[in-house]
């Protein structure tokens, strides 16, 4: 591991994605890490290629591969925006390591779920389903309002990404309906609702409402609604560049580096979890 007053040496997976080069870019900006590997899946298009020069930064020598091992050797963290089962193979090496794990990737089972939180028995994990600042003031605004406006107040949740994305409601969505329903005090699994067609009967009191949509490029779009006897309240945020996820992603790296092993989330990093 590296002493506290080096540079924190960061692994980027999923580095030839949109998220993957961001946070490449990110890194080059930031003051105090440093990009210690570049990995994608084996058979990608570009291993073997130099991961500045795919994050428009010019050479900087360092070569996507497709063996993560031999990096966390020489590195104190991973970061990566993938998919649900290359976190699980990646959960299970930060951990026999004991390393920071940012996880960004989202559509996790339940049962994949546990399997990380075991994995934070060893490593410092942080796993949000999404790094940017104002969406973690919005999911922590989310639940004040839910837990201060009764059930006359139906929620639902509006969320729109690009049309590459392969999960729905998106990770971001979920949180915010976690917080409402932490602010209602219901179980979330059991008021979840996420879709409607056909004849669905009135809607029920107290149910949290999911809507979906994808096209175009849009990075990513979050409405909570809460509509109630002749008024709504809106809480909106709306992501204009990429760049605010890897800015939160490595903000919480950073945060994590000399924290106790553990599962955490942003709300812990940005000291938001008693609101």
């Amino acid at each position: 591991m590296a002493t506290e007053n080096s540079d924190m040496r960061v692994v980027i997976a999923g580095a030839g994605g949109r998220m993957g080069r961001t946070l490449i870019h990110a890194i080059a900006a930031t003051k105090g890490l440093k990009l210690a590997g570049a990995v994608e899946a084996a058979g990608a298009a570009v291993i073997g290629r130099d991961a500045g020069e795919l994050a428009g930064l010019g050479p900087n020598g360092i070569k996507v591969t497709s063996d993560v091992a031999p990096l966390l050797k020489q590195a104190d963290g991973l970061i990566e925006f993938t998919i649900p089962a290359a976190t699980l193979a990646f959960a299970e090496l930060t951990a026999a390591a004991g390393l920071v794990h940012i996880i960004g990737t989202t559509g996790h089972s339940a049962e994949e779920e546990d399997v990380i939180a075991q994995a934070g028995k060893r490593a410092t994990i942080v796993k949000a389903g999404n790094f940017s600042m104002g969406v973690n003031l919005l999911v922590a605004l989310t639940k004040r309002v839910a837990k201060t406006l009764d059930d006359d107040y139906d929620i639902e949740i509006l969320e729109m990404h690009h049309n590459k994305k392969i999960d729905a409601p998106s990770g971001t969505a979920l949180m915010l309906g976690r917080a409402a329903a932490a602010g209602r005090s219901v179980d979330f699994k059991q008021r979840s609702v996420r879709g409607r067609d056909g004849m669905t009967g009135a809607r029920n009191a107290g149910d949290i409402g999911f809507a979906s949509l994808r096209g175009g490029t849009n990075v990513g779009e979050h409405v909570v609604i809460f509509a109630g006897p002749a008024e709504r309240v809106e809480l909106t945020h709306r992501a204009e560049d990429r760049m605010i996820f890897a800015r939160g992603a490595l903000r919480a790296a950073l945060w994590a580096r000399d924290k106790k092993p553990g599962l955490y989330s942003m709300a812990d990093v940005l000291g938001l979890s008693d609101i």
